[in-house]
């Protein structure tokens, strides 16, 4: 990976690309180490060469799709599906299985290993304990932006909109085997590392520039890549990036995150070039909403755009899909959250069952 990015790589506008971690499993549905053989030692799908990738521990592997046309959300869905489906067989061909949720609910980090490649080892000795715990997985997407001070713009104001697709996403309430009476617990899992959660703003793409060079220059970051925030303008790849969901094991669900980040990153940036000035939030309120996403889940208010009032989730939600012409959020809202769910399984059948039903 490159150090820096580059403004230059800003050139095409509403192209896609979905990123997604999720856990091996064995035959118990429990975390194990299967990332050497399954990225290293064979040979994957001819969809995944060059697209598949391991992250800190060995349980815990991540796929992206081939870049996706602009404004095509059935390519999207088509690539999704192909790319999961080659992830499956290719584990299930070497014994494994594959699982998803923003944490595994039976991981335990003492007992799991960490991946040996220098990258991994050079961030465990440098954070120690917030890295050494971090069995998170996540769902990330990109949207190309053709412009590098218009996606830093795009991603200034899209901060307000993250918490709404955390609280639909809470996929997490376990963590070291037990309940954490988190709805999304990944999420303070992953901001006990360093440069992680909602971003400051930029005013410009040469201001971030500038932040990103002192990072990297002060060995602060080994490299751009771990500028960890909850969005991102990527240098690398000229996209806005929205990290926050929570990993999924239905591929629906995350179409419908799919569909809403492109639908705010296009609406944002038409937004942009219509001269608005945007609203700039302060971090610390949307901190609260975050937190907020964090604890209750699909049963959140948020703190409203213009901060005057709190609304319902499910309000929220409604205003969003009216404004932008979306409807699969509605339906994440409307059926029962990753984390009742886990919550109702292990009650009602035990951990076992629990497990078996984050499998792909």
């Amino acid at each position: 990976m490159d150090r820096r990015g580059s403004s230059e790589t800003f050139t095409r506008m509403g192209t896609l690309g979905i990123e997604e971690e999720f856990f091996v499993v064995d035959d118990r549905n429990r975390p194990t180490s299967g990332t050497e053989e399954l990225v290293y030692e064979t040979d994957p799908p001819e969809i995944l060469e060059g697209r598949l990738d391991h992250e800190l521990f060995k349980c815990v592997i991540e796929t992206q799709t081939p870049t996706i046309s602009a404004d095509d959300l059935d390519e999207a869905r088509e690539q999704l599906d192909a790319v999961r489906t080659a992830l499956v067989d290719h584990a299930e061909r070497h014994g494994y299985g594959i699982a998803a949720a923003g944490l595994h609910p039976a991981a335990k980090w003492q007992e799991l290993e960490h991946a040996e490649k220098p990258r991994y080892q050079s961030q465990l000795d440098r954070i120690q304990y917030p890295q050494h715990r971090n069995t998170t997985a996540g769902l990330h997407v990109h949207v190309g932006v053709d412009d590098a001070d218009k996606a830093v713009w795009v991603t200034n104001e899209i901060r307000w909109h993250l918490p709404i697709m955390l609280a639909l996403s809470a996929n997490s309430p376990y963590w070291n085997g037990f309940d954490t009476g988190l709805h999304a617990a990944r999420a303070k899992i992953f901001e006990a590392l360093p440069n992680t959660g909602v971003p400051t703003t930029f005013d410009s793409y040469a201001e971030f520039d500038e932040f990103e060079r002192t990072m990297v220059e002060t060995d602060s970051i080994e490299d751009r890549g771990e500028l960890w925030y909850d969005v991102r303008p990527h240098s690398g790849l000229g996209t806005v990036e929205v990290r926050t969901p929570d990993g999924q094991a239905d591929q629906e669900t995350v179409m419908a995150f799919v569909e809403y980040t492109h639908a705010l990153v296009t609406d944002l940036a038409e937004r942009y070039e219509d001269g608005e000035t945007g609203r700039k939030h302060r971090r610390e309120p949307l901190d609260e909403n975050k937190w907020r996403a964090i604890r209750h889940g699909h049963e959140a208010s948020l703190l409203s755009r213009d901060l005057s009032e709190t609304v319902d989730l499910g309000e929220l939600v409604d205003r969003e899909c009216d404004r932008l012409g979306v409807s699969g959020i509605r339906e994440v809202y409307d059926a029962e959250s990753g984390a009742e769910k886990q919550r109702r399984l292990r009650d009602e059948k035990g951990m076992d069952a629990l497990c078996r039903s984050l499998r792909l």
